[in-house]
């Protein structure tokens, strides 16, 4: 406790006497541990804590969550996913409709409980939906490497993966993000290493610190970032060294790059940002689904008042949004937002003002 006050007290005098100050927590993890442990709360007046794209659920787009209903829909097909995927809208449903519809959809804890499912089901094709940053990806790589490996066949990967530092520099070159710094994401740094955020600071010169999960950790991540704009000297301050290095995890990296290479990414509330994904290289091509039995879905406009996509961009509170407990709530979300336990709309509902309630 002692640590926390000293933390507070520092953050209190180095915030004096600036201008308002908006500070991006790019993980979701780091939005519910900021609510969860009252940080917002603490921090004087001209410091503001903005959410970022940072929930994979939240920035799959809708097409996507289509291409895998159509899936779903298929007969001899099962599709494969973690749970919090199920109430994802997509333009017309959501893979909880079509579960409760009939269609084959197992929830799973792990890529790598697909190879028994598979197994288990030899005449089906176990589609999973590879959804994540560069956290998860990884372990999705290692299930394509053991499926090969143990001549499993009728297992496929609907890929949607994300790469962090595109993110980030897509929203510096939008002229409508008002961003002061950045608390960089501890569990991607693992993989990647803090060096690749170091254009944040060379290109952008913008403040930014790797933290931690916990409340001193996030508490010092933020002494970090306005240390650096007290001084005015940006850099890529790692404040998570126990577990992140500058160069990151080199068997996680080494197997990111023998299955996958780097591919343009669809984000919802973001478009298309170039070189931002993950697809699976030639070779595993076996494995993509896309490429063994592609889908043709209806693009459809989707309208709605949903605001969840700047929302994910820092440009609104969720309590901007017409919806945001009223229409949408958990149990009943309209926004991809509000699904996630990571989503900012769901940690605001729980954690925020205290009025809603289930």
């Amino acid at each position: 406790m002692a640590d926390t006050l000293k933390l507070v007290k520092k953050i209190s005098r180095l915030a004096k006497g600036k201008k308002h100050l908006r500070l991006m927590e790019v993980c979701g993890t780091h939005t519910v541990a900021i609510f969860r442990s009252g940080i917002r709360q603490i921090l004087p007046e001209n410091v503001e804590l903005v959410s970022g794209p940072g929930c994979p659920v939240c920035v799959t787009d809708d097409d996507f969550i289509d291409k895998a209903i159509a899936y779903a829909r298929k007969k001899n097909f099962i599709v494969a996913t973690f749970g919090d995927m199920l109430k994802v809208p997509g333009t017309r449903s959501s893979l909880a409709r079509e579960s409760a519809a009939g269609a084959r959809i197992k929830v799973v804890y792990s890529p790598l409980d697909c190879i028994e499912l598979a197994k288990e089901n030899p005449r089906k094709s176990v589609i999973f939906l590879a959804v994540g940053f560069e956290t998860t990806a990884p372990t999705q790589a290692a299930t394509i490497l053991a499926a090969r490996d143990q001549g499993v066949k009728n297992l496929f990967m609907l890929s949607a993966q994300k790469l962090v530092p595109p993110a980030l520099k897509f929203l510096l070159n939008d002229e409508s993000t008002k961003v002061d710094g950045f608390l960089l994401p501890g569990h991607v740094a693992v993989v990647i290493g803090a060096d690749a955020f170091n254009f944040l600071a060379d290109d952008f010169k913008i403040p930014s610190a790797v933290s931690g999960f916990e409340a001193d950790e996030i508490l010092t991540a933020l002494v970090s970032l306005l240390e650096q704009i007290d001084t005015g000297q940006p850099t890529v301050a790692n404040d998570y060294k126990s577990v992140v290095t500058n160069e990151g995890n080199l068997t996680a990296k080494k197997i990111l790059a023998q299955v996958y290479e780097v591919t343009d990414a669809v984000w919802r509330g973001m478009g298309e940002i170039p070189a931002s994904g993950l697809k699976l290289r030639d070779e595993f091509a076996a494995f993509d689904i896309e490429r063994v039995e592609p889908v043709e879905i209806e693009r459809i406009e989707k309208k709605s008042a949903c605001r969840c996509g700047e929302v994910l961009r820092g440009l609104v509170k969720p309590t901007d949004c017409p919806l945001f407990g009223k229409a949408c709530k958990p149990l009943h979300a309209i926004g991809a937002c509000m699904v996630s336990v990571e989503g900012v709309c769901a940690a605001w509902f729980k954690y925020g003002s205290g009025k809603f309630n289930f």
